[in-house]
């Protein structure tokens, strides 16, 4: 059995300061190439394991991401979480991960206990709530106390820090302009109230495509949804709210929905209302999820690319976290130039085309 070793010991060995094999271990690019494969093979050999809970009490450092979302079923913020601990294992980090329930009050409650020590930064996507009540005090309050934070999907502009998106605006044109294409000619938008800020993008690609296609938007063509009925003891409302909007606008031959739920209950309405799919009435949601794939018939979907959105956003807030460990000083910094390189990634969608659209 191999005897354990510290890092005084591995120095003392390989007649080397203590700081250089503790860089070389981080990968450091300070150390040379040659030093720092010959610490981190000798460590390896002798099997040395760094003292996690002592380092960070020394450096004040965890080594662990706190994820912050609305919603634990969601298929997109599962792929978004897949993709953050993938960058995360791989520059040796771990997660954590919170969960507002589309509350406020637990939002603010998760993020005031993970930023009590247990997290070196936030990745998170806003509580619909806290959209609604526009109260962005926490997020403000955490980055002031040095834990930096990166936002996906769900953003505001009112918060300076690094963010993920997709091009919802774009991602919908794209959508509706499809429909057109395949011969539609009355394109209902089944969305969410405005104050989400991706519905309320996704709405207005819908009115850009129209336009462009010189064909005139109508407002009974338009249903804004409660988010309230997204939730599985509500899903007989929903269906009951599209089924009223079908009855209301018999013409409709093209459904844009804002998410994949509302996507594919309006085709169960169809079916129900004796509509053939892709025939009659032609379908696309947003977000390509489990759903989309199993439904009945299969739907065609704007993709958000969820993983690619975690792995984007955790290499945001690690290249930050490491980039303040790099500057650590006593150098007087102007406030006015710490926000001026916050950075916002747009992750491009992509139509996944299914049996719902011709």
């Amino acid at each position: 059995m191999k005897r354990k070793v510290t890092l005084k010991q591995i120095a003392k060995e390989l007649d080397v300061s203590i700081s250089t094999v503790s860089r070389a271990l981080s990968n450091s690019k300070e150390i040379g190439e040659e030093t720092r494969q010959k610490i981190q093979a000798f460590a390896k050999f002798y099997n040395y394991k760094p003292n996690n809970i002592a380092l960070s009490l020394k450096n004040r450092k965890t080594k662990t991401i706190g994820i912050l979302i609305p919603e634990i079923v969601h298929h997109f913020f599962s792929t978004v979480i897949r993709g953050i601990e993938i960058v995360a294992n791989k520059r040796g980090y771990n997660v954590i991960i919170g969960l507002s329930n589309e509350s406020f009050s637990k939002e603010v409650i998760n993020m005031e206990m993970l930023a009590n020590g247990s997290i070196d930064g936030f990745i998170l996507s806003i509580s619909k709530e806290t959209l609604l009540k526009q109260d962005y005090h926490h997020f403000k309050e955490t980055i002031s106390q040095g834990i930096p934070i990166v936002m996906f999907d769900r953003v505001v502009n009112e918060v300076d820090c690094d963010k993920v998106i997709v091009d919802d605006f774009k991602g919908s044109v794209n959508a509706v302009k499809k429909l057109i294409s395949t011969g539609c000619k009355n394109i209902a938008l089944i969305t969410t109230m405005d104050y989400v800020s991706v519905g309320k993008l996704r709405t207005q690609g819908y009115l850009r495509a129209l336009q462009e296609s010189h064909m005139n938007p109508k407002a009974s063509l338009i249903l804004k949804l409660d988010d309230s009925l997204a939730l599985e003891e509500h899903l007989d409302i929903l269906e009951n709210e599209i089924e009223q909007f079908f009855n209301s606008n018999t013409k409709i031959d093209g459904v844009f929905a804002v998410n994949e739920l509302y996507a594919v209950t309006a085709m169960k309405v169809a079916r129900k209302l004796n509509f053939n799919i892709p025939e009659d009435i032609q379908v696309i949601g947003f977000t390509d999820g489990v759903l989309s794939k199993h439904a009945r018939p299969s739907l065609t979907t704007v993709s958000q690319h969820g993983q690619k959105m975690g792995e984007q956003a955790a290499h945001l807030l690690i290249d930050r976290l490491e980039l303040d460990d790099d500057d650590e000083s006593d150098t007087y910094i102007d406030e006015n130039e710490i926000d001026s390189d916050f950075k916002t990634v747009v992750i491009e969608t992509g139509l996944i085309e299914r049996d719902s659209t011709k």
